[in-house]
């Protein structure tokens, strides 16, 4: 059975059972804080389980994306090593929502594996939850008297909390569980160990392949459980598990879900899949690796240095590297992948298709960068190992753990691989110091603490009137406190409310709560799932009371004005340079929006010119704002609207028309009741963000007026300094020549001087312990001069360890250059040394191990340097 009959099987068997097929939500999540990516099918439904929402089905069946490589549930060590572990995968879920429960969830899906899939009865096994007395947690009979309706009572095992009570993280939805395994070893095997002995024990072949989660807590902050207000069930069966059952495979590689990428992979390098451990490992990494970027990168998650998108740079780095060093690959080769990925998911994940170039050039500008940078890093890491053999040390110092992330871009998880490779390990408590004292990441990395929600009205259900209020009476449903690293702020959630919550590109609004005692600033409105969360400076001394809630409307205006401009823009975008253009991003504040594109080349200035000119024409037509609201998907989608890839959309959505021939776009933010509201448009800038992916920032209404205007004053600045001339440009050009022309005189004078300045520095080298040395101060007019002057010693002076202190106009600089040999030989490092020196003139520096440079405030600081620089060539003697 191919990997999507069986796909489309589990959501046929649960469609006739009246299951609703419920499309997979983004891997990446946007409104939760306390998730980075979905790591699970039941995510986009834990509203749900809260009773913060409802939704017209009580039961849902999906395959849903997921990814696991960081938090709890984090497999990315396993991934490539064994079998069966990944980073993304597909997880088949059932759920009810307060409707059936356990009795159901273990019938249908004993009917599913043994009749429709047809497995063997005699190679599952099934795991109860034993309890958990700390807990105060009973052994769940119930389910364990369902099962033995099915299979026998010698396959029913007891398992703890560890394996048998799901938790999807610190707090929220929670429950025990019901895991089915099997057992896919052959005859022999299962003779010589029972397969109940193994499961749980990680073995490759006796593996969990569905987890069925009787949802009925909620893990609160101080680790309480309390009963939600409704029982739920919540599976999820691994896609690429089953599969390999299914396919009679050892392992999911086998299965074709992965074949396809591993013949690619496997061709591209010149290597037969299955013959040499060290190549297997690094294939699998690579086809697993690929699948998790693709996905990522199509819902608009790109690789980036932080929050997420740094995870998938990490994700893309380490494929990089295994198939560097164990497949021969010296260019880039993930991109080659994407189209075999695409099509494989084509029919049913059609984002891979749509956007298969755009996923291509951003997978291949990443690996084109770090390949330049990879070859560099793991020079540095043997000179590493070198030094800790000859020391007899296995530990790798965090300072130059450090060095290999900052400079190399090494992710400290790739060094942490590499050094296990090779019997060493790497000090994570210095990389950390290093990490905080190079950064300063402590601050802006400090977790904040939640409390518990207080209720207060228990039935109530949050109604957003924004759209059409800007005050409302409101009672608070619910609310808790905040402990950030220097403020103490409050979350309240209103019963009715015109606050936005930030979501989809726009901000929250801000604004008041007033009571008839008090007034709470609202300082920011955030979407925690279904939930809109107000963030006041204080909460309320009658919580009970009610509130007039009122948004900052001067405020909102200047947002809305933004984000009508955004789809106006959008539209303008795709008439001036081609269909091709998506949105990938946006930012919409009441200063200023940013609007992230797919192109792949620059946008010129006449198209840029061309653009402003349709935007405003459209401002100036006074265009009225056409908002349909709850209108069926389908319908939505017929009319034209753009869906954007990475949002989830529910059955029914609001559509944001400005003229139906222009833009037509599904969108949850405020808009102007007329283009004409906007007032002026202007573009600000234009630049790149990854390949294939461009970002405008622009101006409107006042804000844009107020810019027009300061470009104006600065042209007639400009232009009075010139005295006026009649044509400009002619006479910037003029002075530019001639600044041109006497920066060459300049330089001839400085190379002249430096000249005199390298054969005097000659005459000074002194040999000490077979090292010709040289510690000098001197006088130079500019850091590339010094730059200059150190390159030309090296090449002129053999076996070269050069200080050099310098007086640039003032200013302190250090020059550290040392033969290559010395820094092989002797395990030196200029960038340390240039480092530690630096702390004598206050500044800070680095650079490569042969060359390194430092700037400081404290010129006096000159002579300390070189005082210690000379101690350190007094230890060659």
């Amino acid at each position: 059975m191919q990997a999507k009959e069986i796909r489309s099987k589990f959501i046929s068997f649960f469609e006739e059972k009246g299951h609703k097929y419920v499309p997979s939500a983004p891997m990446v999540l946007k409104n939760d804080p306390t998730l980075m990516f979905t790591n699970a099918g039941m995510n986009q439904f834990k509203d749900l389980f809260l009773g913060n929402a409802t939704a017209d089905y009580t039961r849902a069946v999906n395959s849903q994306k997921c990814l696991r490589v960081s938090g709890k549930h984090n497999d990315l060590e396993e991934v490539g090593i064994d079998t069966y572990h990944h980073t993304m995968f597909e997880m088949l879920g059932n759920w009810s929502f307060g409707d059936y429960f356990k009795k159901e969830a273990i019938q249908w899906a004993w009917q599913l594996l043994t009749e429709v899939y047809g497995l063997p009865k005699d190679k599952l096994y099934v795991t109860v939850f034993e309890g958990d007395e700390s807990e105060g947690l009973k052994f769940d009979q119930e389910a364990y008297d369902f099962w033995k309706e099915f299979i026998d009572e010698s396959r029913i095992l007891n398992g703890n909390k560890k394996d048998n009570f799901w938790e999807m993280g610190e707090t929220g939805p929670c429950g025990p569980c019901s895991e089915i395994h099997i057992d896919l070893r052959s005859d022999e095997e299962i003779a010589s160990v029972p397969g109940k002995d193994l499961v749980n024990n990680d073995h490759p072949q006796v593996v969990e392949i569905w987890n069925l989660v009787f949802m009925q807590f909620d893990r609160k902050a101080d680790g309480r459980l309390e009963n939600l207000p409704a029982q739920h069930i919540d599976t999820g069966m691994g896609f690429e598990r089953l599969a390999m059952a299914l396919q009679g495979k050892k392992s999911n590689y086998d299965t074709d879900v992965f074949t396809p990428l591993i013949d690619k992979i496997a061709g591209e390098a010149g290597v037969k899949y299955g013959e040499k451990e060290e190549t297997d490992i690094a294939i699998r990494v690579i086809v697993d690796h690929i699948r998790a970027i693709s996905f990522a990168i199509a819902d608009g998650t790109l690789p980036s240095n932080n929050k997420a998108g740094y995870v998938i740079r990490r994700i893309l780095r380490r494929a990089v590297r295994y198939g560097y060093t164990f497949l021969n690959f010296d260019s880039p080769f993930l991109y080659k992948l994407v189209d075999v990925l695409a099509d494989q998911y084509k029919g049913f994940f059609d984002e891979l298709d749509s956007q298969r170039e755009l996923i291509s050039k951003v997978i291949k500008e990443e690996e084109t960068g770090f390949l330049r940078t990879l070859d560099n890093g793991l020079k540095r890491l043997e000179q590493i190992k070198d030094k800790l053999a000859f020391q007899n040390e296995t530990i790798i110092e965090g300072r130059e753990v450090f060095e290999l992330y900052d400079t190399y871009g090494f992710p400290v998880d790739l060094t942490a691989l590499i050094a296990r490779e090779n019997g060493l390990t790497i000090d994570e408590a210095g990389f950390n110091s290093a990490m905080a004292e190079q950064k300063n990441r402590s601050k802006a990395d400090a977790a904040s603490e939640k409390g518990d929600w207080t209720e207060i009205l228990t039935d109530s259900k949050v109604e957003f009137v924004g759209y059409d209020q800007e005050t409302a009476e409101s009672r608070i449903i619910k609310y808790r406190e905040i402990k950030e690293a220097k403020r103490t702020v409050y979350q309240i959630v209103l019963d009715k409310t015109p606050f936005y919550g930030e979501s989809g590109g726009q901000v929250g609004d801000t604004g008041v709560l007033k009571s008839d005692s008090e007034t709470l600033k609202v300082l920011d409105t955030q979407k925690e799932n279904d939930l809109i969360v107000h963030f006041t400076d204080k909460l309320p001394s009658d919580p009970s009371a009610t509130f007039k809630a009122e948004i900052n409307s001067n405020r909102r205006s200047l947002i809305k004005f933004n984000h009508s401009a955004t789809h106006l823009l959008h539209a303008a975008l795709r008439e001036v340079l081609g269909n091709h253009v998506q949105q990938k991003g946006s930012l919409v504040s009441d200063s200023i929006l940013r609007f992230d594109f797919s192109h792949f080349s620059k946008v010129e200035p006449e198209q840029i010119e061309k653009i402003e000119q349709i935007v405003n024409a459209r401002i100036r037509e006074n265009i009225q704002l056409d908002e349909k609201r709850s209108v069926p998907i389908d319908e939505a989608k017929s009319l034209g609207a753009m869906a954007l890839f990475g949002e989830k959309y529910g059955d029914f959505v609001r559509v944001i028309t400005f003229n139906p021939k222009y833009s037509v776009e599904l969108c949850g933010g405020t808009h102007v009741g007329a283009t004409g509201n906007i007032g002026l448009f202007k573009i600000v800038s234009e630049s790149a963000v990854a390949a294939g992916v461009r970002r405008i920032e622009a101006f409107t209404g006042p804000k844009a007026f107020e810019y027009v205007q300061e470009q104006e004053k600065e042209l007639k600045s400009v232009k009075e300094l010139l005295k006026n001339p009649k044509d400009l440009t002619k006479a910037i050009t003029a002075l530019m020549e001639e600044q041109k022309k006497l920066t060459k005189e300049i330089e001839g004078l400085h190379a002249k001087q430096s000249g005199q300045v390298k054969d005097d520095l000659k005459k000074e080298v002194a040999e000490v312990g077979g090292v010709n040395t040289l510690i000098q101060k001197v006088v130079l007019p500019s850091g590339d001069a010094l730059k200059k002057l150190s390159f030309e010693l090296k090449n002129e002076v053999n076996n070269l360890f050069a200080i050099l202190a310098a007086d640039i106009d003032g200013k302190p600089q250090i020059s550290v250059i040392i033969d290559e040999a010395l820094v092989k030989d002797k395990g030196l490092n200029a960038g340390q040394i240039v480092r530690d020196l630096a702390k004598n003139i206050k500044g800070g520096g680095g650079g490569q191990p042969f060359f390194a440079t430092a700037g400081g405030k404290d010129i006096s600081g000159l002579d300390k340097v070189v005082e210690e620089a000379q101690e350190i060539t007094a230890s060659f003697a």
